[in-house]
């Protein structure tokens, strides 16, 4: 805290503290430990103060005050609890649940839900109010997202992140009074807007309104068939072993590779494979493509491909950039075509019947599955179920599983061998320093050099600098959150600064902060730095222990490309390997 910030003096329930001026009385209570119920409030985010649950007595105001919105200032006197604050709040929340769906023993946020909480401490144990409430069809068109207007409180978090952290606007606020309802413009589907599917209006949603599109049944369908009608083969995500311990009461950033492994085989998968060999495979391509356009000088800056939100994104708001995107697959997608192609016909295998399952962070990934360029050749797509950590989480749960007493396990091979380089994919930064490795040893020809980029490390959202390999100045740039892409697209554009190589994520903090990551427990932060942090800091981790450290060096890469894919870049790997991607209008704003 800076030393010249002034301080004021206030009292809080009787207690004297002091607390910079400026700040919200909401924040000055947690300073002392008292926790003022919210709903609409976010830290990450604007102040809305539309839910009114946090409401105070302030002396000299013959009314109350909103605590997430009202600044503290000298001599201030608040009172946070007292017989008419406590009832003011219970009607609050009275006539939100008597608006509100009654099924929370059947919900996806049951136990999870911040209406649901705030209910439950204030002691509403009955529905008072009897007059007609809102009935709204779900809207469950898309691939990716799923709306449910009924469940809706009108918080507002859900437009506020969409239109301040993600800069997409997509969300807004319809009708009046009762007939308010919150969706996309004309209330298009989602996939018909300019939703770039990321799922952080998920994340941050207190209730069920915004969901994941639910891969879990035509998992569990896959699963009950017999193996000689399909072989089902499942791979995860670098993320996921950084966070899916934390559904299971693990402390956050508790790396679980191992019992990830054994339940994933435990829940009857034919082939258990990682992401991160399709990470080491993006890295040598992305590399390849990137040091053929500098050395040339031509397409530059290079933008890194592997978040669909991203991809979405640009195809949306900056097509005009696609031909400086990578045209590397991400790699769930370059994981999956080698699972129907390289795998199969190893196993002897008809693709047909490979059913390719992946655990992924992002609730973008499903919409990815079901481009149609990222299909095979009889029109069945290379993914065919995407579920997230939450997804997982859950399936392990029902299958009965104590996951945190597992053994460790270990990947099948040979799409389970991988660098410490594919591991930091999942942090922000992380794909641009694996780049970094592999292109400072094809710039220099010597494999001494750095390991460790700490310019493209941390949660910061924008972070840029020059990296000086070989005599040659390499600009780069690294974006986490979409309005800070914007920042980073428009100085390219304008041409202020010459990027060489970007790397963009959608989501803030990167895929360990997807739209599909577990949801905290009530009362903390989804979007909290230190969550970033500590996430991150168990993938670096993982890759300061590995032996292999740069994509290049992965053996079964090598081996890929002697057996079967020809040299990086090259025409099967293109084939494979490769995609494409169009501007796109949104049909429900034509």
């Amino acid at each position: 805290m800076p030393t010249s910030q002034k301080m004021v003096t206030i009292k809080i329930d009787d207690e004297t503290i002091q607390v910079p001026s400026g700040m919200k009385v909401i924040n000055a209570a947690e300073k002392i430990g008292i926790h003022i119920p919210r709903l609409c409030y976010h830290p990450a985010l604007s102040i809305e103060g539309a839910c009114r649950v946090c409401v105070v007595e302030v002396k000299g105001f013959n009314h109350f005050l909103t605590a997430c919105s009202q600044d503290v200032w000298e001599g201030m006197e608040v009172q946070t609890n007292s017989p008419e604050i406590r009832q003011a709040r219970r009607d609050i929340v009275e006539l939100l649940l008597d608006n509100h769906p009654m099924d929370c023993q059947t919900c996806d946020r049951d136990g999870n839900c911040e209406l649901q909480k705030q209910a439950y401490r204030l002691g509403i144990r009955e529905r008072l109010f009897a007059g007609k409430r809102k009935q709204l069809p779900v809207e469950d068109s898309g691939q990716s997202v799923v709306r449910t207007p009924e469940k809706c409180i009108l918080c507002g978090r859900c437009v506020r992140v969409c239109s301040e952290v993600q800069g997409v606007s997509n969300l807004s606020q319809h009708g009046r009074g009762f007939h308010t309802v919150v969706g996309p413009a004309n209330l298009a589907n989602m996939d018909d807007s300019v939703c770039i599917q990321c799922g952080q209006c998920v994340a941050v949603c207190p209730t069920a309104a915004f969901l994941e599109k639910d891969h879990t049944e035509r998992v569990w369908e896959a699963l009950a068939l017999p193996r000689d009608v399909k072989h089902v083969v499942v791979h995860t995500a670098p993320a996921i072993r950084a966070t899916i311990g934390e559904c299971f009461g693990m402390p956050v950033g508790t790396p679980v590779t191992g019992k990830l492994v054994t339940a994933l085989r435990r829940m009857g998968f034919d082939g258990v494979f990682d992401t991160n060999f399709g990470a080491d495979l993006t890295i040598i391509e992305e590399a390849n493509e990137f040091l053929g356009r500098f050395q040339r000088d031509e397409n530059l800056p290079l933008i890194t491909s592997c978040s669909p939100g991203w991809v979405n994104f640009l195809e949306k708001f900056y097509p005009e950039m696609i031909p400086h995107t990578s045209t590397c697959k991400s790699p769930m997608q370059m994981t999956s075509t080698l699972l129907k192609t390289y795998y199969a016909a190893k196993k002897g295998l008809d693709p047909k019947d490979v059913y390719v399952v992946s655990i992924m962070p992002c609730v973008a990934k499903k919409f990815e599955a079901a481009r149609p360029e990222h299909r095979m050749p009889d029109g069945t797509p290379h993914t065919d179920a995407v579920l997230t950590t939450r997804e997982l989480a859950w399936m392990i749960k029902s299958y009965g599983i104590d996951f945190a007493a597992l053994p460790d396990g270990d990947f099948d091979r040979p799409l389970g061998i991988s660098s410490g380089a594919a591991d930091i994919f999942g942090a922000t930064g992380g794909v641009m320093e694996a780049a970094l490795r592999t292109a400072a040893v094809k710039l220099t020809g010597k494999e001494l050099g750095p390991l460790v980029f700490e310019e493209v490390r941390g949660v910061k959202g924008l972070k840029e600098a020059t990296v000086h390999i070989n005599g040659l100045d390499v600009n780069i740039a690294v974006s986490n959150g979409l309005t800070n892409a914007k920042a980073i697209l428009d100085a390219a554009k304008a041409g202020g600064k010459k990027y060489h190589l970007i790397e963009i994520m959608a989501c803030p903090g990167g895929c360990i902060m997807g739209g599909g990551q577990p949801y905290p427990p009530l009362d903390e932060d989804p979007m909290d730095p230190e969550i970033a942090k500590l996430r991150a800091r168990a993938l670096y981790d993982i890759d300061s222990h590995k032996q292999l450290r740069r994509s290049h060096e992965n053996p079964a890469i090598e081996h890929l490309y002697e057996e079967f894919l020809g040299e990086p870049n090259g025409k099967k790997a293109h084939e494979l390997l490769h995609t494409h991607y169009q501007a796109r209008m949104p049909r429900g704003i034509r």
